[in-house]
C-alpha cells in the first residue's frame, strides 16, 4: 500500500494569492480550478474563487476558498497562537511543518514565508534542533520551520 497525506487548507477568499505566495516561497507546480470552470456561472458572487488548488513541489499543498466567505481577515478560520513565559498558546488544531536538512535551507524559507507575517518564535538555535522559528504568515497558516536534528 502507498499512501501519502497532504494537507488542504481553507481560505476566505485569498486561496489563489496563497497558492502563488507558497509557489514563490516553495517553487513548484499551481493548479487551480475556479467555481466557474465547474459550471458556476460566470459573474456569480465567488465564481472566481478557488474550488481546488494545489502546490506540487518539494513542499505539496492544496488550497480551497470556502464559499461565501471572502475576507482578509484571517482570525476566524486561523485562530491564533502565541508564545507566553515559554510555551506555545494556540486555539489552532494544527501547524504547517516545513523541515529542511540544513540551517541555509531552511533560513531560505524563512526569509521568504516572513514577508508580511507575525513572528511567534524567531529562527534561532533551540535545544533540539540547530535551527527553530515559528511564524503565522499573512495567509493565516502558522508554520513550525526547523532543520532536522543530528541523529546520533
Amino acid at each position: 500500500m502507498t499512501l501519502t497525506t497532504t494537507t488542504h487548507l481553507n481560505f476566505r477568499g485569498t486561496a489563489s494569492q496563497a497558492l502563488d505566495f507558497y509557489q514563490e516561497v516553495f517553487g513548484g507546480e499551481v493548479t487551480r480550478a475556479t467555481y466557474a470552470d465547474t459550471g458556476m456561472p460566470v459573474g456569480a458572487p465567488g465564481a472566481d474563487k478557488v474550488v481546488f488548488g494545489q502546490l506540487d513541489g518539494p513542499v505539496r499543498l492544496m488550497a480551497y476558498d470556502i464559499p461565501g466567505q471572502d475576507s482578509t481577515d484571517v482570525a476566524p478560520t486561523a485562530g491564533t497562537t502565541t508564545r507566553e513565559d515559554g510555551a506555545t498558546v494556540t486555539d489552532r488544531t494544527f501547524f504547517q511543518s516545513v523541515r529542511g536538512g540544513t540551517l541555509e535551507e531552511i533560513t531560505t524559507c524563512w526569509e521568504a514565508l516572513v514577508q508580511g507575517a507575525e513572528v511567534i518564535e524567531p529562527l534561532a538555535e533551540s535545544a533540539w534542533s540547530p535551527g527553530f522559528g515559528m511564524l503565522t504568515d499573512r495567509f493565516g497558516v502558522t508554520w513550525v520551520v526547523d532543520v532536522a536534528p543530528a541523529r546520533g
